[in-house]
């Protein structure tokens, strides 16, 4: 009995004193997520970014020349989409992170253009890798990292900007032209910079394609009136009526359309539409709407494996789907900085540049590669060839990809009264 008890106390002493095969130990590997938190752009990229970080944990970490370390997350709420609030803030945000709270790699924001557009700067300053992933849209982003290379190599964008989206649209309304024999368009827009060139670059690309478009009507934030900018698209004959509004009074509009019945399809950029709250606060009133969520995975789709995926193992931890733009880039940003470090097998900043500009995997919405001049992320209509954008329609109270055709589940469906 007694030589029992001593191979037992052995056995203990032996498993409780072995190391624990945990990538705990090791040092982890900082993420800094500098993001507009209270806003749509900045809460549910920090969403995609922890999981990502939790499934890659999970998974046993990154492999850095032969040893495992964690990912850790530090999030900073730059508030550079508030009213009022100056680019300095967004700026003190990001050098918190860095300085404070030790960040290795920068993912996410700042998500205002002038905000990230200045942080390029200090980028250079402290050698430090960033991967945008949310707002920014500018395509003055890529074009500085083109045209100064050396200063602007830390700064990479895994998202789209306007000057791909608008042809994206173009394309697909060139298709509804084909198919419906639509040539008129109205465009109504929120009064603020983006939404303005916005609307004024879609009038501009579809009136060179032959289209006949009204004047840009143009609303303050906060409008609750649309009635008499939708009659007058009616009187003009409008078969399609672009918005681009990021208030969510823009919901107001959509019940305001569908109420009147007028015989025109709603498409654009609508924050408030993106999210799967938006069926409830338009009371269903938002069906027909056709809405760009700029990559592909920002709502439930059949792109590649990885997208439900994705959208599955969202829903499990935050209970609501993928909720609109920021969601997917962000989630796929923590993968790819994942393989940048592996390629380089280090963390060193020199080594992952190389590695992200070489990093090729198929991701949530396409195969993911960054251009190795402008570090922009190489767009396509195939999720074979490049990244996809998730282009959805409201039907039934779900949001169905209807473009592009190789990664739709459903056709563009017309209101019945426009039949």
């Amino acid at each position: 009995m007694r030589r029992l008890v001593f191979f037992i106390a052995i056995f203990m002493f032996i498993v409780f004193s072995a190391p624990l095969p945990s990538v705990a130990a090791e040092k982890p590997i900082v993420i800094g997520a500098p993001l507009a938190t209270a806003f749509l752009y900045g809460w549910d990229a920090e969403r995609g970014i922890k999981l990502a970080v939790e499934e890659i944990n999970k998974a046993g970490g990154v492999n850095v020349g032969g040893k495992k370390r964690p990912f850790a997350v530090e999030v900073i709420d730059t508030r550079d989409l508030e009213p009022g609030v100056p680019v300095s803030e967004a700026l003190l945000g990001v050098e918190k992170l860095i300085l404070e709270k030790k960040a290795d790699f920068l993912i996410g924001g700042p998500v205002r253009s002038e905000a990230a557009l200045a942080a390029m700067d200090l980028l250079n300053k402290y050698k430090k890798i960033s991967i945008l992933t949310t707002g920014v849209l500018t395509p003055a982003y890529h074009k500085k990292i083109t045209d100064n290379y050396d200063k602007y190599k830390y700064c990479f964008r895994n998202t789209s900007h306007v000057g791909v989206m608008m042809n994206e649209f173009i394309t697909m309304l060139e298709d509804l032209r084909k198919t419906h024999g639509f040539d008129k368009a109205a465009v109504m827009v929120q009064d603020v910079a983006h939404a303005r060139a916005g609307g004024e670059a879609m009038k501009n690309g579809l009136t060179g394609k032959g289209w006949k478009v009204s004047d840009v009507k143009i609303y303050p934030t906060g409008t609750t009136d649309y009635s008499v900018g939708l009659n007058d698209s009616a009187k003009f004959g409008a078969q399609i009526l672009f918005i681009w509004m990021d208030m969510p009074e823009s919901a107001v509009l959509l019940k305001q359309w569908s109420d009147m019945k007028l015989k025109s399809l709603p498409v654009g950029f609508v924050c408030a539409a993106e999210q799967p709250g938006f069926w409830k606060a338009s009371a269903g009133r938002g069906e027909y709407l056709i809405v760009n969520l700029v990559n592909g995975g920002n709502a439930p789709a059949k792109i590649t494996p990885w997208t439900m995926k994705f959208s599955d193992a969202y829903k499990k931890k935050w209970g609501l789907e993928p909720e609109g733009y920021g969601t997917s880039s962000s989630y796929m940003a923590v993968y790819q900085l994942k393989d940048g470090i592996e390629k380089a097998g280090s963390t060193d900043t020199e080594a992952v540049i190389k590695g992200l500009e070489n990093s090729d995997i198929m991701g949530v919405y396409g195969r993911m590669r960054f251009d190795k001049k402008s570090h922009q992320i190489i767009p396509s209509l195939d999720p074979k060839e490049g990244a996809v954008t998730g282009i959805i329609q409201w039907q039934q109270g779900n949001r169905v990809q209807v473009f592009p055709p190789k990664a739709a589940a459903g056709k563009v469906l017309l209101p019945p009264w426009m039949k």
